[in-house]
């Protein structure tokens, strides 16, 4: 018997697929968790043991990478189906880099999922070895250019920050001079350093690329 664990936080599918997969006879769905956290409290149950999952990339709280890497830790035998709603292939490429054995889109319907999982209980290898490769490949290079992105980041002054902030309310150059207290052209200033640092060409997408980092938020 194969012991499944269910990690979704659309309620509806995930007990549709629950009732799908006990209706097979080598299948029992011995978990269910709507969120990484609840998920990470079932998995660490003194008593939990599963031989697969099927998880979905975004969670509420995370990613599913993170609940993956945990149980693989545990158990290197155990294997993942990723389902996910992107169609990136640095998502892709997380997954698997993570130790997914799989990944599904979650327009997939539910016979081609539990081919998967079928596939996935009885050994069988879901990714080429150069399906493999390209994706780790991908995924250090999406790495790379992520701490590309951090050094730059960090390279700007608390100064450089507020303007930041302030041009991400939508302030113009005027209001964000008379909102620091400081000239036009020292405001010209700090966004010429600022667009240097950071590789950008444009006010704009300076401003795009603190946000994907989380620096500012954008009114």
């Amino acid at each position: 018997m194969n012991r499944v664990m269910l990690v979704e936080d659309h309620a509806s599918f995930r007990q549709t697929l629950a009732f799908v997969l006990d209706a097979e006879p080598d299948f029992e769905v011995a978990a269910q968790a709507g969120s990484l956290s609840e998920a990470r409290v079932i998995a660490s149950g003194g008593d939990f043991q599963v031989d697969l999952a099927v998880v979905d990339l975004n969670l509420p709280d995370g990613e599913g990478t993170e609940l993956i890497r945990d149980l693989r830790a545990a158990n290197p035998s155990f294997s993942a189906l990723v389902l996910t709603a992107s169609m990136d292939r640095d998502d892709f490429a997380r997954t698997v880099e993570a130790g997914a054995a799989g990944v599904l889109h979650k327009s997939a319907d539910l016979d081609e999922i539990l081919d998967a999982v079928r596939r996935l209980a009885a050994g069988e290898i879901l990714l080429s070895t150069t399906e493999v490769i390209d994706m780790l490949r991908l995924a250090a290079r999406t790495r790379e250019r992520e701490n590309e992105a951090r050094r730059a980041i960090e390279k700007l002054t608390p100064r450089e920050l507020d303007v930041l902030k302030a041009l991400s309310e939508g302030l113009s150059n005027k209001e964000i001079a008379a909102r620091l207290h400081i000239s036009t052209e020292t405001e010209r200033s700090h966004m010429t350093n600022i667009l240097f640092k950071l590789g950008a060409h444009s006010r704009l997408q300076a401003l795009l690329f603190c946000a994907r980092y989380g620096i500012v938020e954008i009114s």
